[in-house]
């Protein structure tokens, strides 16, 4: 009754088609739920998300360097032309953390299901410089490692990896111009010492490279008997 009544004098929209929820209704209205743009990559160890990711990673590989095929999965499709968009959208600009936090535990429980990632024992998040987390209140990337790190039972880890400065917004780079952009910005503050499987967590997969930075720092600390993985809310669709 007090929900109801809640929605009476404060009307719930559906994040998507901006429609009136139900009262049974979470952040979608049941039509645009039952059209959610699932990934499913977590059910495939090689999926488009993961080779495009290991294939950044391949550039970035010293010749020397054995590496071992990156798992890497998200919730869902991000388009530019696609109203599900705003998903993302509204956690990292729009403070709604409590959707951030309700698709990020459907994803949690998503992973915590598959063979891939069920075994993961440490969650990182990629980290924020100082200033934008100070201005904006809060890193996205941890309100979604959070949520994951519940779900999979692991160690959540947000002192192991530094920004140490600000970089231009990635959104209009091209795909080299995003490696040179993050190149040289993380540092290690402490060692995950007892991970086994990290997983490393940010808001949107578009082209790679910022986890990509992320895991090789992590990968050339921890030697190859750590197991790096990858996850966000979306996935760019080309």
């Amino acid at each position: 009754m007090w929900k109801e009544l809640a929605d009476v004098v404060m009307p719930r929209t559906c994040l998507v088609c901006g429609n009136p929820l139900g009262a049974q209704e979470q952040h979608l209205c049941i039509w645009c739920e039952s059209d959610l743009p699932l990934t499913y990559y977590w059910e495939q160890a090689h999926n488009p998300m993961a080779n495009e990711f290991n294939a950044v990673l391949e550039r970035l590989r010293l010749a020397d360097e054995s590496m071992d095929y990156a798992y890497a999965a998200a919730l869902l499709f991000y388009h530019h032309e696609n109203p599900y968009k705003r998903i993302p959208q509204e956690l990292k600009y729009k403070r709604n953390l409590r959707a951030g936090r309700f698709f990020s535990a459907q994803l949690g429980r998503f992973l915590a299901s598959s063979a891939q990632f069920a075994d993961v024992d440490t969650v990182i998040p990629v980290p924020l410089h100082w200033l934008r987390k100070w201005r904006r209140g809060y890193n996205q990337a941890e309100v979604i490692a959070s949520e994951l790190a519940q779900a999979l039972g692991a160690t959540l880890r947000t002192d192991v990896l530094r920004r140490a400065r600000r970089t231009r917004s990635q959104t209009s780079l091209s795909a080299q111009e995003r490696l040179r952009n993050v190149s040289g910005v993380f540092s290690l503050r402490h060692l995950p010492a007892s991970a086994r499987h990290i997983l490393l967590v940010d808001d949107t997969f578009t082209t790679g490279a910022t986890l990509a930075s992320c895991l090789m720092l992590l990968r050339r600390a921890l030697g190859p008997g750590v197991r790096i993985s990858v996850a966000t809310l979306a996935v760019v669709e080309a």
